[in-house]
């Protein structure tokens, strides 16, 4: 971490960093099921809590409100369903106070409101923590607030999922096998 202002906030960052999300000795743990939810390797899942908790040291000491990443927001939003934990242990006795998830109310104002809380959270976190949060995971602001929102849950086993570059790719690699064969075909006969 970078320089930290008082013993108080080397402290929430130790217990922060310490402490584990979910029910001890669960047979699936909070990371498991926030790894299955989003479809998230387990690695790239334990850097997400890892930044969750980055991003709730700074609702704690930054001294303005912050607005987390879509990723770091679903560890927030699972988080809030283990509302005993969340509620009961993580607020009281990590935090030291009530972080609440307040969702935006929609418009221009608050799409102002929150690109701004964004880039100052940004700023924020590279004074704490030394270096920018990672672009895999803290994308900037405008696929934060432009494609990031238009997410939505699906089951894989009512729908097909294709990643959208694989899929312009594979249809490229259709038609140029297509204009090859044409072309095969037109030089055998």
């Amino acid at each position: 971490m970078g320089d930290l202002v008082s013993a108080t906030t080397s402290e929430l960052w130790a217990r922060l960093e310490a402490y584990e999300i979910g029910f001890e000795g669960a047979a699936f743990p909070f990371a498991a099921r926030l790894a299955r939810e989003n479809r998230w390797s387990s690695s790239f899942t334990e850097r997400v809590i890892l930044e969750y908790k980055r991003f709730c040291y700074l609702a704690c000491t930054a001294g303005h409100e912050v607005t987390p990443s879509d990723a770091v927001d679903q560890v927030w939003h699972l988080h809030l369903t283990y509302s005993r934990d969340y509620w009961g242990e993580f607020c009281p006795k990590v935090l030291g106070k009530d972080l609440h998830h307040g969702p935006t109310a929609g418009g221009q104002v608050e799409r102002t409101r929150y690109y701004d809380q964004y880039a100052e959270t940004f700023r924020s976190y590279e004074a704490a923590f030394a270096e920018p949060p990672p672009p895999d995971i803290w994308p900037g602001a405008r696929r934060r607030f432009g494609v990031d929102p238009k997410g939505l849950r699906v089951n894989p086993n009512d729908v097909m999922i294709l990643d959208r570059r694989l899929a312009i790719m594979g249809a490229v690699g259709w038609v140029v096998l297509g204009i090859l064969i044409a072309v095969v075909i037109g030089v055998i006969f």
